[in-house]
């Protein structure tokens, strides 16, 4: 089971940590025994995500993730609500190891089965945001589909997704434990699954391990000091 440190910016600066620079970060991570950087843009993914509109710190966030990808010593997984293929492509081209297609392009089977037939399953994964037991797209306004998210992770396995990163919306954040049921239950469809949102102890990265996921995402709990890199990394092959 691999573990995702987040860095997350917004507004031009690292979230939660604003006096810190990302490329810093991530090498710190990378020291502390990392193997894969999880960065998100999130003026993007709270923003609706894709077209290159404007929005709070969007020049200055371009300009981070450029950074990151190409002075991050280990793999960087990028997400944020990526629903362009445009944008897609150009985030695998500056670097990044693998690009998350938002929940929104989720939808549209066609432009996941091109995409992933273009640039290979192990280069993208798709994220599922839920909420309340149906899919969510993160954005402004927010948006509840009439899909479950295990309806959703059957069509993305005939279009050839091999990833999936699974977020129960409510939890994300909130630092109340993550959906390690919901994560289970799509990864028995033959999924690899990344859980994220709401991780916030050690035991909760237990019970992912546990569960036999592919990986977890953390950011705020490290931010918080609840636990640092170095013991999650080793509670994961306790």
């Amino acid at each position: 089971m691999d573990l995702y440190p987040a860095i997350d910016v917004q507004g031009g600066r690292v979230a939660r940590s604003p006096d810190r620079d990302p490329v810093a970060v991530a090498h710190q991570y990378a020291r502390d025994g990392a193997r894969w950087i999880h960065f998100v843009d999130l003026d993007r993914a709270l923003g609706g995500g894709g077209g290159g509109g404007g929005g709070g710190g969007r020049g200055e966030n371009r300009a981070l993730a450029r950074r990151v990808l190409a002075e991050s010593p280990i793999p960087v997984q990028v997400g944020g609500g990526f629903t362009a293929e445009t944008e897609i492509e150009e985030a695998l081209t500056l670097g990044a190891r693998r690009v998350i297609i938002g929940s929104a392009a989720a939808m549209d089977g066609p432009l996941v089965a091109r995409l992933i037939a273009r640039h290979g399953p192990e280069r993208l994964a798709v994220g599922i945001d839920a909420r309340d037991g149906r899919v969510a797209p993160r954005g402004s306004p927010p948006t509840v589909l009439d899909v479950s998210p295990l309806e959703l992770a059957k069509r993305l396995l005939a279009a050839g997704v091999r990833t999936i990163v699974y977020t129960d919306a409510a939890r994300d954040g909130a630092l109340a434990g993550a959906d390690v049921p919901g994560a289970r239950a799509i990864a028995a469809l033959g999924f690899d699954v990344i859980v994220s949102g709401g991780v916030a102890s050690l035991d909760d990265l237990r019970r992912a391990r546990d569960a036999r996921l592919a990986g977890a995402i953390v950011g705020r709990a490290l931010h918080e000091g609840r636990f640092t890199l170095r013991e999650a990394l080793a509670c994961l092959v306790a």
